[in-house]
């Protein structure tokens, strides 16, 4: 391969070499960006099944070598199962309500065999895209996109305040995310060339040495775990009750809906062009089976991160060679436990500095998107309706409109905006007339 053929300049297309040296740093970005969101939400489940610190320490293991598999299915596509597309994918926050539930209710080894039908659910579902996909409409793709944008916001400002830290919301936390952020913005403004892209990777850099100097990491356990250790297979035997791998493959369905949105959003500000249906199809199928192998590590499902979306959106480096560095990098530290230690060191409120732009990065794409399908009557009524609908009936804590519910009802609707504004998109989509634009109607 030529040195023509080889250049950083290839960053903002799909395909195409970038030199290795160059192309790490925008590959491991992507991997702080979503590293500490990708361990969290095992810690919260593995402790609701009741599982030990040592335990937890291997799931966490596990867990970094499987996102790193499933974003390297996700770039090159093993048979119909992946996109093709700079997808990186993370456990997902989606199931934590209702796997906590599984997993106190029945026990961890249930959560396996839940998660392990239900992944191989969503991705025979996305091998049978063609067939369903007109349902998803450019205007409910839109407003999917926007929910999902409004429902980060509250993680993001969570994270600028500390995460779920005992000193949450303090001054060293507050100072620490202002700090990132501002350095983020800077770099931003003032770097050249493909360097203004690396704001987030600089911004973390920074908030990381700071909050070295702030007493805020404990650099101790970096060497705690050894130096290398191999991922654990079938830690736990699967157990298989009914109620729980109904209700997983629920969330299932929600988590298709997310990695909908994520992907067109990816390919509408990344690539500028729509999404064409065996991406959609690729995606989803990665996102069930890679769920099904990450069952099998004893871990959560895994899906597409939306925090990744935001920053290819910010960024426009959508290569998948650079990509696959960052993915190189969350297998090594599967592997080697001291660079797993070193990523999770990372305090949120740096994470929060750099990830609270990208988030309204996310909604504006979904802003985008919806000013592409066209400001008619018919698919504001359906945008402005489902997100109403979507965020008033989840995100007011004070008022709770899904008591009356079953308990399997609530735990999918009753805080998840994004699943909420799905289904009322998709059902407004199908009622509506099509010609409803008065404009149209009296020309």
């Amino acid at each position: 391969m030529s040195s023509k053929d080889c250049s950083v300049n290839n960053i903002y297309q799909l395909e195409g070499r970038v030199p290795l040296l160059k192309a790490i740093p925008f590959g491991l970005q992507h991997i702080l960006a979503m590293f500490v969101a990708n361990l969290t939400p095992i810690t919260i489940i593995a402790a609701a099944g009741g599982l030990s610190q040592a335990e937890i320490a291997v799931l966490l293991q596990n867990a970094m070598f499987i996102a790193g598999i499933a974003t390297l299915i996700q770039l090159y596509p093993v048979w119909k199962v992946g996109s093709g597309l700079p997808i990186v994918m993370g456990v997902s926050f989606t199931f934590v309500t209702v796997l906590c539930t599984v997993a106190s209710n029945y026990g961890y080894p249930s959560v396996v065999g839940a998660v392990l039908v239900g992944g191989l659910f969503e991705g025979t579902l996305g091998l049978l895209a063609k067939y369903w996909r007109k349902l998803i409409a450019p205007v409910v793709a839109a407003s999917v996109v926007i929910a999902i944008g409004m429902s980060l916001f509250s993680v993001g400002a969570r994270s600028f305040g500390g995460g779920y830290a005992e000193d949450f919301g303090s001054a060293q936390n507050l100072l620490l995310g202002t700090i990132t952020l501002v350095v983020c913005l800077g770099w931003n403004c003032f770097a050249r060339g493909y360097l203004k892209q690396l704001s987030v990777l600089v911004g973390l850099l920074v908030g990381y040495v700071v909050a070295i100097l702030m007493g805020k990491v404990d650099l101790s356990v970096i060497f705690a775990g050894g130096f290398v250790s191999l991922p654990k297979l079938m830690p736990y035997k699967p157990e298989f009750h009914a109620g729980a791998i109904l209700s997983v493959c629920i969330i299932f369905l929600v988590s298709a809906a997310e990695t909908i949105g994520d992907t067109t959003a990816m390919v509408a500000t990344g690539l500028n062009r729509e999404i064409e249906s065996k991406e959609i199809s690729g995606s989803l199928a990665c996102d069930g089976y890679a769920s099904s192998l990450s069952s099998l590590v004893g871990c959560p499902p895994v899906t597409s991160f939306s925090q990744n979306v935001g920053l290819l959106a910010m960024t426009k480096v959508v290569n998948k060679f650079t990509i696959m560095t960052g993915a190189g990098c969350m297998i090594l530290a599967g592997l080697l436990p001291p660079v797993g230690n070193f990523f999770a060191s990372l305090p949120e409120s740096v994470l929060g500095g750099c990830t609270i732009m990208m988030f309204g990065t996310i909604m504006t794409s979904g802003m985008q998107m919806l000013a592409k399908a066209g400001f008619n009557q018919r698919n504001v009524t359906i945008a402005a309706l489902s997100l109403a609908v979507g965020v008033g009936f989840t995100a007011a804590s004070e008022i709770d409109l899904w008591h009356i519910f079953p308990e399997i009802v609530q735990s999918v609707f009753s805080a998840n905006v994004v699943a909420v504004a799905f289904v009322v998109s998709i059902i407004l989509n199908l009622v509506l007339p099509k010609n409803m634009d008065v404009d149209k109607i009296s020309e």
